[in-house]
């Protein structure tokens, strides 16, 4: 693999993201270890109601970098909008999302294909724009906060969020101890273009930042298949030939070569609320 942040790097992203599945595999593993912390479109839901002047009349919704749509049905089903747009540019996991905005009647919800360097709405006509855990995939940030500032309409919502650059470094530890990848400890982080200590700096200089919260989430795998099913498609970790993508392959190194135990890691989420420079109205 290459030595190159795989978020930041362009000719990876077919890998990472053409297969819904294996996004859908990560989270879930990630999803059945959590012991603490809110779920994230829960809390943007309640993080909109507390800070826009009109959460029950909103009009346009827009949730960049949606993947599976799971953000973008929630703020549909909670805060019915007139409209919610999920915007990602990796056509399999918009196909997934459609999918499954299939199976929930009447929201308001769809979904499109672009770059949120150039978001696809006109100036000012977004009530609230969602930037959740995407940010980090752009090597200019601030380019697509630029973008958000341009979208929002007077009175609107910039709600952006993302993680913590030493995020689960305890998985760190146990690649390393297995033997999978000695320089795990050592690679970039994943979050490093727009993480908890720098989020609210990007965002301030196109944005007036209202607040922001940091909140620790917590996750126990509860053993070696467990952590498999995770490490199996994390792109940050220079895996052997044959064990990208396959889980029980990697279980298999780590029960010959670890006792297996639960794992316990963490990681910053922190919420940056902010609104255009041109204020309330």
């Amino acid at each position: 693999m290459s030595g190159t942040n795989p978020f930041l790097d362009p000719t990876r992203q077919a890998e990472l993201y053409g297969h819904a599945s294996r996004l859908a595999g990560r989270s879930n593993a990630l999803m059945r270890a959590k012991t603490s912390g809110r779920p994230v479109p829960d809390a943007i839901v309640g993080l909109v109601r507390e800070h826009h002047e009109r959460p029950d009349r909103l009009g346009l919704v827009l949730d960049l970098g949606c993947g599976r749509g799971t953000s973008s049905l929630t703020l549909a089903k909670e805060l019915r909008p007139r409209r919610v747009i999920g915007l990602d540019a990796a056509p399999a996991l918009l196909e997934q999302a459609r999918q499954r905005a299939r199976r929930q009647s009447n929201l308001p919800v769809s979904f499109l294909q672009g770059d949120f360097h150039r978001l696809p709405v006109t100036a000012g006509s977004c009530d609230v724009v969602v930037a959740a855990f995407c940010l980090y995939h752009s090597p200019h940030p601030q380019v697509v906060i630029a973008e958000i500032d341009r979208t929002l309409a007077p009175g609107g919502l910039a709600v952006l969020v993302t993680k913590g650059l030493d995020s689960y470094w305890e998985m760190d530890q146990r690649v390393v101890a297995a033997g999978l990848d000695p320089r795990a400890e050592q690679h970039e982080s994943l979050y490093v273009a727009a993480h908890s200590g720098n989020l609210a700096d990007l965002a301030a200089v196109s944005l007036d930042v209202l607040t922001v919260e940091h909140e620790e989430h917590s996750f126990t795998f509860d053993g070696h298949d467990h952590v498999a099913e995770y490490l199996a498609t994390n792109p940050k970790y220079d895996l052997a030939p044959g064990l990208y993508g396959n889980a029980d392959a990697l279980a298999a190194i780590l029960h010959e070569l670890l006792p297996d135990r639960p794992l316990t890691t963490t990681s910053v989420v922190t919420f940056v609320l902010a609104q255009s420079r041109g204020g309330w109205k």
